[in-house]
């Protein structure tokens, strides 16, 4: 019989809730990959990521601008040209998500037959 889970095993201020890369924020890693060669605008990244809406993509740059992934700047002139950037610490997030792509790419059908296999199980 396994040792019961300690209730205090997650610190209130574990850094795990830091991690701007979260599973929930699905776009998180093709928006930082779009960034990777230089500041883009909004309309720009819709391009690549045109099935993410707007408002999805909005709350994505957001949160990886708190999580100091990105940066967001406003252009002075008559039209009003806003661009998103990595920060430093952003492009150091770059070869973990290549390394996350090369370890997906090397076991894609693995996870598809997983997927597969999931979904015709009947839930009891």
């Amino acid at each position: 019989m396994p040792t019961p889970l300690d209730p205090d095993m997650f610190d209130p201020v574990c850094p795990s809730t830091l991690m701007p890369l979260r599973f929930a924020d699905k776009w998180a890693g093709m928006v930082i990959r779009c960034l990777e060669q230089g500041p883009r605008r909004f309309s720009e990244l819709r391009v690549p990521l045109r099935s993410v809406s707007a408002q999805s993509l909005t709350t994505s740059l957001r949160h990886l601008r708190r999580d100091g992934i990105v940066v967001r700047t406003e252009r002075p002139g008559p039209e009003r040209h806003v661009e998103y950037a990595l920060t430093p610490l952003g492009q150091s997030m770059l070869p973990v998500i290549e390394a996350l792509c090369a370890w997906s790419a090397d076991h894609w059908d693995e996870l598809l037959d997983a997927r597969e296999a999931s979904a015709g199980q009947v839930r009891t």
